[in-house]
């Protein structure tokens, strides 16, 4: 047992514990050298982040507490928005911010069953799967290269009375066309809900006016996972300006209660045993009257301690990836006849989050074949998630049925699936790191 004065003395002593077995044990030694892994993405942190985990593990507040609410607060001021809610993950973000837009408080604007929603097939699914959980109908459209975001022209010709909204990705970093997309949500009166989780950090502009992705919408979602921008291992966030869906959020995200007491507080909404709400008795405690269909998705204070220190580095993450895709971008010039590089969107300052390339099918060379051998020299890469989601073992039971639209063709979504590969560009990786991996992606391409 220490000798310790009081708590405050103990936690110090403590966390210089957890400094030094830092130091020790975890913080990374030794320069890189040609084939050590360089993998796709990871986190980047130091003692400051196992310290304050320290902290919220001695607290041994196991729910949503002080770093939540503090992390909460910071991210909306960094971001720019009114409201932020932590959650469990990128996925549940995606799932709040639809589940949300079904709430029958929105009136003529409530997506039911049966209403349309513009996406994309290419893609993660989490971004689509909420949308056919509700029984809404997602409508795909296709894609452009090398921008592999939405093509805004196909925007009018996906539209029908029964469309309630837009929910799309920026993918990897790079912004779809906002200017556009907003537009044509303003003009027929749509929901925006911009997928943020591989975008953090990105910057758009329109008419003058530069603000970070996901709060150009009407909501945004971000992940914490650990290969994304930022991290608390697993964790997520839901962000507006909207009061309403601000309220809404916080129902949907705690089991779909009424009340928005924290947790922890009795009575702070002040009505707690005289509300009359369905067909409840009169003064029915209000901690347990449910208003929508909702879930547990709240984060722990463990995580968002991780997450208080990340979003103060948040800021050299984002220049360290903008710095490491123009390297790679400058190295790989010289073989754009075989491969097509990412381009970002005009008006546009991205927070990349990989490094996207597709093989020029007249090179004469299999994606597969390029990547096999990358991946033999130590080098990690991934394929542009679901490349086309309608293509997978989930959409067997409902292909060619009226669970789906699709408008036109998706030869570019098609053409993503097949010959399309991406690598990392994440704060942790070396000038010397870049410089192998283009080399190596160099020698697979031409060999």
């Amino acid at each position: 047992m220490g000798n310790w004065k009081n708590e405050t003395e103990a936690r110090e002593q403590i966390k210089a514990m957890v400094v030094n077995y830092y130091h020790d044990f975890k913080e990374k030694k030794g320069e890189f050298k040609p084939g050590d892994r360089i993998s796709y993405a990871s986190r980047v942190f130091d003692e400051k982040e196992m310290c304050s985990l320290t902290d919220a593990v001695l607290d041994f507040w196991l729910t949503t507490g002080r770093f939540s609410d503090q992390f909460e607060k910071d991210f909306a001021e960094w971001i720019g928005v009114k409201y932020a809610h932590l959650v469990n993950s990128g996925s549940s973000a995606n799932l709040i911010a639809f589940s949300i837009l079904t709430a029958p408080e929105l009136g003529d604007r409530q997506i039911k069953r049966g209403d349309e929603v513009i996406t994309v097939a290419c893609g993660f699914p989490t971004t689509v799967n909420p949308i056919l959980q509700y029984g809404a109908v997602p409508v795909f459209v296709d894609v452009t290269v090398p921008q592999y975001n939405i093509d805004v022209t196909k925007l009018e010709e996906a539209l029908s009375n029964k469309t309630k909204a837009v929910m799309i990705a920026h993918t990897l970093g790079n912004p779809f066309d906002l200017a556009a997309v907003k537009t044509f949500c303003d003009k027929h009166n749509l929901w925006l809900v911009e997928d943020n989780c591989d975008a953090l950090g990105t910057q758009y502009t329109i008419d003058g006016v530069t603000k970070f992705t996901g709060t150009w919408g009407d909501i945004g979602t971000s992940s914490f996972y650990p290969p994304h921008h930022m991290t608390m291992g697993e964790g997520g966030c839901v962000y507006t300006d909207n009061p309403k869906l601000h309220r809404l959020i916080l129902s949907y995200r705690d089991w779909g209660r009424d009340c928005i007491c924290p947790s922890g507080q009795d009575n702070f909404c002040g009505r707690r045993f005289d509300g009359q709400n369905g067909e409840l008795p009169q003064g029915y405690d209000h901690k347990y009257v449910y208003s929508h269909f909702g879930y547990n998705l709240k984060v722990t204070d463990m995580q968002a301690a991780v997450g208080v220190e990340q979003l103060k580095k948040f800021p050299v993450f984002v220049e360290r990836r903008r710095h490491n895709w123009e390297r790679l971008h400058a190295a790989l010039e010289h073989v754009q006849d075989k491969i097509i590089l990412p381009e970002p969107a005009k008006d546009s300052r991205p927070s990349w989050f990989g490094f996207l390339i597709s093989v020029k099918p007249e090179s004469e060379r299999k994606r597969n074949d390029i990547t096999k051998y990358i991946e033999e020299r130590n080098v990690q890469t991934r394929l542009l998630f679901s490349g086309n989601l309608i293509k997978h073992p989930c959409f067997d039971q409902i292909r060619g049925t009226d669970a789906y639209r699709v408008v036109g063709d998706l030869d570019d979504t098609d053409f993503i699936m097949n010959n399309t590969f991406w690598v990392g560009v994440y704060p942790g990786m070396s000038d010397e790191m870049i410089d192998y991996m283009a080399q190596v992606i160099i020698e697979a391409i031409n060999r």
